[in-house]
C-alpha cells in the first residue's frame, strides 16, 4: 500500500472517512488564508455569541440586547465572523452527506451503549455540556480553533498552553465516558 493511500480518503462501500493528515493539512491551509485575506485567525466563538445576541434580540427585543454588557462588547455583525461561522456549518453538512455518514439520530449509539436510551437524558446532557463549553471558551477568550490552532500557529504561549492542557484533558475524559473501548 503506497503511503498517499493514508492520506486520501479511504473509500468504503457505505462511507469515506477522512484521515487526520489531509484533515490537518486542510485546516493549516485554512489558517494561512484566514490571515492572508481576512486578516484575521480562524475562530468560531464570538461570531457564536454575536449570533446568539441576534436571536435574543429577535426573542426578547432590541431593549434587551442592548442593555447587555456582553453583547454590546460582541454586537451582531455580518462580518468575517459569521461568514466563517456559517461556512463551518455548511461545510460539516457537505462533508457528513458525501462521505455517507449524515444520519438523524436521537441517541447515538455510542452514548447508548454506555449511559442507555433515554433521549431526556441524553439532550440535557448535550445542552449543559454546550453551555459549560461555551463558558469556557468565552471565559479564556476563544475556543480549540482560536486558542489551539490560531494562537498555536502564531507561536503564542496561551495557545501552546491550551493544547497542553486540551489534549490529556480529552483522553481523560473519553476514557471516564466509554472506557478502554
Amino acid at each position: 500500500m503506497s503511503s498517499i493511500t493514508h492520506i486520501l480518503p479511504a473509500a468504503r462501500a457505505d462511507r469515506i472517512d477522512w484521515t487526520p493528515y489531509l484533515v490537518g493539512a486542510g485546516i493549516g491551509v485554512l489558517s494561512w488564508a484566514a490571515f492572508a485575506i481576512a486578516n484575521n485567525p480562524i475562530g468560531i466563538t464570538t461570531a457564536l455569541s454575536q449570533a446568539s445576541g441576534g436571536v435574543a434580540a429577535s426573542i426578547w427585543g432590541q431593549d434587551f440586547v442592548a442593555h447587555n454588557s456582553y453583547w454590546i462588547k460582541n454586537a451582531f455583525q455580518i462580518d468575517y465572523g459569521m461568514l466563517f461561522l456559517a461556512g463551518t456549518l455548511l461545510g460539516g453538512l457537505l462533508s457528513a452527506l458525501t462521505s455517507g455518514t449524515w444520519r438523524l439520530e436521537t441517541v447515538p449509539s455510542a452514548w447508548a451503549d454506555r449511559f442507555g436510551p433515554s433521549v431526556i437524558k441524553r439532550y440535557a446532557v448535550a445542552f449543559l455540556g454546550g453551555i459549560v463549553a461555551m463558558y469556557g471558551a468565552r471565559l479564556a477568550n476563544g475556543c480549540t480553533s482560536g486558542n489551539g490552532i490560531s494562537g498555536g500557529l502564531q507561536l503564542a504561549l496561551s495557545g501552546w498552553l491550551f493544547l497542553a492542557v486540551m489534549f490529556p484533558t480529552g483522553m481523560l475524559t473519553a476514557f471516564a465516558l466509554f472506557g478502554r473501548r
